[in-house]
């Protein structure tokens, strides 16, 4: 048998309230709910990506953009299981690239073209936006146009966070509105134009996994710098020596005075390979006007 309660009047009276609040709250949507925090309502965001052969990590990269209406996959050429990841989720759309790579910087203009909104979160294939970040910028008030807002990295090699070799601090603008700005259409060292914007520096990061081994050394290499010769050929004209002086001068910045050798192996590797990268775009760009004047 129940027992019966004996209430006063006041205790009834609040017992009530207490009810109706309750239940106002739990009808209530997410975003009027307390201690929710409520993304930017003003402007939807659109995540860029471009991929080739990036089954390693974009599971995670694409996992954290969870949050986002819509992410762009732009596919210049997989031949992994690249596809079949970003087709898994589903507020990913993914496209194509038909044709040979047209360097960098036309790619993710080409991205944000695809995107349906104008706000523009520009990730690569191989960056993971931390937890910390998603509530930051979900907090901005993205209906002000004329800001580029720009994200610290921590860039890491083989799983070490790097804090040296001038990996650090390293800060890169990958928010911004495509009715202001947009990418600049180099093939290699593109980056979102901030001329005549306002440029607000975000404080939480970005983690970037660029390089996990020496075979993403020797592969990013080749390509960084067939397409740095593509991007100078008939612009500049260095010589032998000139590839030379400039690789050793590469080393001695990246080990000794951005402090590579604080790093152990780590900054060894990371300070040749900025070295060899040096040495071979610029015998590259000599032999591809060489080729120009033939």
């Amino acid at each position: 048998m129940t027992p019966t309660l004996n209430l006063s009047a006041r205790e009834q009276a609040a017992n009530f309230l207490s009810l109706l609040t309750e239940t106002a709250v739990r009808r209530a949507p997410a975003k009027d709910r307390p201690g929710h925090t409520q993304p930017n309502s003003l402007a939807p965001i659109s995540a860029t990506i471009l991929t080739k052969n990036s089954e390693a990590l974009l599971g995670q990269v694409l996992a954290a953009l969870d949050w986002c209406e819509e992410v762009v996959v732009l596919d210049t050429g997989s031949t992994d299981r690249t596809l079949a990841i970003a087709d898994s989720f589903a507020n990913v759309s993914v496209h194509r690239w038909a044709g040979p790579f047209p360097g960098f910087g036309r790619a993710h203009r080409r991205a944000v073209e695809l995107a349906r909104h104008d706000w523009i979160l520009s990730i690569d294939s191989d960056e993971i936006v931390s937890p910390e970040l998603t509530e930051e910028i979900r907090a901005l008030p993205l209906g002000e146009t004329g800001v580029v807002y720009t994200i610290p990295f921590k860039n890491y090699y083989a799983g070490k966070h790097i804090t040296s070799c001038g990996w650090s601090p390293d800060r890169h603008e990958r928010l911004f509105n495509r009715r202001v700005t947009n990418f600049c259409a180099s093939e290699v060292h593109e980056r979102v134009q901030t001329r005549n914007v306002e440029v607000v520096t975000l404080r939480h990061a970005i983690e970037h996994h660029s390089y996990r081994s020496i075979d993403d050394f020797l592969r990013k290499m080749n390509a960084y710098s067939h397409l740095f010769a593509e991007q100078n050929c008939g612009r500049k004209s260095p010589g032998a020596m000139t590839a030379v002086a400039r690789s050793g001068w590469a080393f001695f910045k990246s080990y000794f005075l951005e402090r590579g050798f604080r790093q152990g192996a780590e900054g060894l590797t990371i300070s040749a390979y900025k070295s060899q990268v040096v040495f071979w775009k610029y015998l590259m760009l000599r032999e591809a006007n060489l080729q120009r004047a033939t």
